[in-house]
């Protein structure tokens, strides 16, 4: 049947064979008016790939700075060190929060933060440490690509050894912040002071050389062009060809608000719905022969915009965001419980399942 309604677009003949999707095909779909088959091929290649059950994990999530030595035009969340509301956290407050955490029933520790340009490598060993010795059970998912470039050349160490040594102290996998788009046109005009697209890429391979696995995320709705968007996914796809070592890609929309971007009216407002559920298709699409999951950020979405996006190609809900602060700075809602995310799902007749970080089954519902 999805046979004969595509014949007007050779690039989703393509993806119903299963075969690999060129730039070419790529921007084709990026300007394709039929949303509706759009996604109805994305959700067809879901279905072959996962079925149809829809995961999520229970991830608490945990800034232990908002000071950074970046000031990226995206980003409301950092702070220059000395502002009154800056901060960073101790050992001891991180400790607590992660106690809390395993009390929440969280099976991951989501760490991210600023570039803070004092920490010295020592404090996040130690923070590992800490957590490891008091909740071995508990999957550290900590510091982006990004992160661990800056810190390299923060403490004049290579990333590798910042690597080595952070899995020595408990690291077990990494979140996929970071790569916001790589293409160099249009990474430096959304990013300033951060990695470039091709050294957080030289990164991540390396973390996935050593065993390490890790997200990866793309930041959309902004200033971007389709060719930036569809460049991204095929160096996503290239890597995971070399590695396998990613485990899902987020798609993350870019939330307004508070940011550098909305206040020079460079975007005056976030992007549609439709170009969400768009995004999320075409990762699905693009990506279908090398990574299985791709994940819907509720937190961005909101839960009904998610409903609607695991029907264009997504099978994941990420997790429950307990603690999220970075989209909150924007102005978003950011905590649900396991069951609500059950209760999402169930709405539009898929199976939830609990996961942990490597999409695992726990329990389903």
């Amino acid at each position: 049947m999805l046979e004969q309604l595509v014949g007007d677009s050779s690039a989703l003949d393509r993806a119903l064979a299963g075969e690999e999707l060129s730039y070419n095909d790529g921007l084709e779909l990026m300007n394709y008016d039929n949303l509706h088959l759009l996604a109805a091929v994305a959700d067809n290649a879901r279905k072959k790939l996962v079925g149809d059950t829809v995961t999520f994990a229970a991830s608490y999530y945990m800034n232990y700075t908002n000071v950074c030595a970046a000031s990226c035009q995206m980003c409301a969340f950092y702070r220059k060190d000395g502002a009154d509301d800056a901060y960073t956290l101790t050992p001891q407050e991180i400790e607590q929060r992660v106690g809390i955490a395993k009390q929440m029933g969280a099976t991951e520790v989501h760490i991210v933060g600023g570039f803070h340009p004092k920490l010295p490598l020592e404090y996040y060993e130690d923070m590992m440490k800490v957590i490891k010795k008091n909740h071995p059970q508990l999957n550290i998912k900590a510091l982006t690509a990004a992160e661990i470039f800056y810190l390299s050349k923060l403490t004049k160490n290579s990333t590798k050894e910042i690597l080595s040594r952070l899995k020595d102290a408990g690291l077990d996998s990494m979140p996929g912040g970071g790569a916001e788009l790589f293409h160099p046109d249009i990474r430096n005009k959304i990013v300033r002071g951060k990695c470039t697209g091709q050294q957080w890429l030289d990164v991540i391979e390396e973390a996935h050389t050593m065993g390490i696995n890790s997200n990866v995320t793309m930041l959309y709705g902004h200033i971007e062009k389709p060719e930036h968007v569809v460049d991204h996914l095929i160096k996503i796809r290239e890597l995971q060809k070399k590695t396998r070592g990613f485990l899902t890609l987020i798609p993350l929309k870019f939330s307004l608000d508070n940011t550098e971007l909305e206040q020079e009216h460079l975007v005056n407002n976030e992007c549609s719905s439709v170009y969400d559920l768009k995004i999320i298709a075409l990762s699905r699409l693009m990506l279908a022969n090398v990574l299985n999951n791709i994940s819907v950020y509720w937190v961005a979405y909101g839960k009904k915009l998610a409903q609607v996006a695991l029907s264009n190609g997504g099978n994941d809900l990420v997790g429950t965001a307990f603690s999220e602060e970075i989209y909150r700075a924007a102005g978003k809602p950011t905590a649900s419980s396991v069951e609500e995310l059950a209760t999402m799902v169930k709405e539009i007749g898929r199976t939830p399942a609990q996961r942990n970080t490597h999409f695992e089954i726990l329990k389903k519902f």
